[in-house]
C-alpha cells in the first residue's frame, strides 16, 4: 500500500512539472478565434525530420515556451507531408500525391505552398483573422523562439517594417530558460 501511494505521488508530481502545448487543429483554431481573438502559432513538421523531433522535445516541452504559447496563441501541429484534409479560408487542401507506403520523404501537402513552407521545421504565425504573418524556417531553441513569439504577440503585424524588426531583435533580452 505504501509503495502504491509513493508511486502515485511521484507520477502526479511528474505530470505537474511536465509541460505541454495544447495543440489543436487549424480548423479548431480558426473557429476559436471567432470567440476569443488570438494569433495562431503553427508547427509545420514531417515525421522523418530530425530537427522537427528536436524542436518538439527540446523547445515545445520547455515550461516557459509551453506556458507562453498556451496563454497567448492557438497552437496547431501540421504534418506538411501528411494526408489530412484541411479546410482553410473557404478552400479544402489535401495531399493528392501522398504515398502511404513511404517511410521517409513524401509529397508536400497543398497547404504547405499556401504558407510558403520550403524547409522543415517551419514555424508559421497567423494573425487574429488567420492570415499569414510569416513562415520562420528551422530549429529554434526556447530563447530563439521567444523572440518571435513575443514580437508577433506584441506588434500590429500590418505595420511591421524591416527597421522595427531590426530594432526589436537587436535589443531583445530573452527570459525563457533553454
Amino acid at each position: 500500500m505504501k509503495k502504491i501511494l509513493i508511486l502515485t505521488l511521484l507520477l502526479s508530481s511528474l505530470s505537474i512539472t511536465a509541460q505541454e502545448i495544447n495543440w489543436i487543429t487549424l480548423e479548431e483554431a480558426v473557429e476559436a478565434q471567432k470567440a476569443v481573438p488570438k494569433k495562431i502559432f503553427m508547427d509545420a513538421y514531417t515525421v522523418w525530420c530530425g530537427p522537427c523531433k528536436m524542436l518538439d522535445k527540446n523547445t515545445f516541452h520547455n515550461k516557459d515556451v509551453a506556458d507562453y504559447v498556451n496563454k497567448n496563441y492557438y497552437a496547431v501541429k501540421f504534418n506538411a507531408e501528411g494526408n489530412k484534409t484541411i479546410n482553410y479560408k473557404g478552400k479544402t487542401y489535401t495531399n493528392p500525391n501522398f504515398d502511404p507506403n513511404k517511410s521517409g520523404r513524401n509529397s508536400s501537402h497543398q497547404l504547405s505552398s499556401v504558407f510558403g513552407i520550403r524547409a522543415y521545421p517551419t514555424l508559421i504565425f497567423l494573425d487574429e483573422q488567420a492570415n499569414l504573418i510569416a513562415p520562420i524556417p528551422g530549429y529554434k531553441t526556447p530563447s530563439q523562439l521567444e523572440l518571435y513569439l513575443k514580437f508577433f504577440k506584441a506588434n500590429n503585424t500590418e505595420s511591421i517594417t524591416k527597421e522595427i524588426w531590426e530594432s526589436y531583435s537587436s535589443s531583445f533580452k530573452p527570459e525563457f530558460k533553454n
